[in-house]
């Protein structure tokens, strides 16, 4: 998954930066309104936090100019704003979740899973692919019980695909996702990946369909 940060403060751009990518997200930053406007609208972003007090462009107008162009990406606002009145200026703009400053990381990262999850259709943290389950929380990985140990890489795509379980996912569209802004891209990994991922996990629940992507399914019986 690919988060967006737009945060004029640095040392908490750089503390929400590490700790997202820690937790097996690509992360992107911009330090003022309109750097991440620009970003919001056209990058694929699966999720963006966005501070409401920043220069150039304040956090509500961003928002707004997202929404008017049709970005659905769920969004996060942080602001040390605690009125009543702002949180619901943020909801009326199409924010989908607020955290006041001073806040715990824990916290943003839960609410964050939470509006991935819900984006997805997915009801709990832990999501299922037949004898496969991925715990968005801890980061663990089982088939039949047992742990996989993935790279981050490996992490990240496996959970891309089960975020998305049944969808047809093409190569170009988990570079976008997959990869943040400064990464030498290169879809042929992808299918390194994907080879690596299916040793790995053991089963067959990564299909390959020709000519338009990668989907994952739970294995057929029998």
């Amino acid at each position: 998954m690919r988060i967006l940060i737009v945060e004029d403060d640095k040392d908490i751009n750089r503390q929400l930066a590490n700790a997202l990518t820690q937790a097996g997200y690509a992360v992107d930053r911009a330090f003022d309104g309109a750097e991440g406007q620009f970003l919001g609208d056209t990058e694929p972003y699966d999720a963006v936090v966005l501070d409401m007090g920043l220069p150039t462009m304040d956090g509500i107008a961003v928002l707004q100019s997202w929404r008017t162009a049709g970005r659905t990406m769920p969004v996060l606002i942080l602001t040390a704003r605690d009125r009543w009145s702002d949180k619901v200026q943020g909801f009326d703009a199409g924010a989908d979740d607020y955290v006041a400053k001073p806040f715990h990381m824990e916290e943003v990262l839960a609410r964050l899973r939470a509006l991935l999850r819900r984006a997805a259709g997915h009801a709990t943290s832990e999501l299922i692919c037949g004898p496969v389950r991925l715990d968005t929380r801890s980061g663990r990985v089982v088939v039949d019980g047992a742990a996989v140990k993935l790279t981050s890489h490996e992490y990240r795509l496996l959970s891309y695909l089960m975020h998305h379980t049944g969808r047809v996912i093409s190569r170009g569209e988990l570079v976008e996702h997959l990869y943040d802004q400064d990464f030498d891209r290169d879809s042929n990994t992808i299918e390194v990946f994907i080879g690596r991922l299916r040793r790995k996990l053991g089963v067959d629940v990564i299909h390959t369909v020709r000519g338009l992507g990668y989907r994952i399914d739970a294995p057929e019986a029998g």
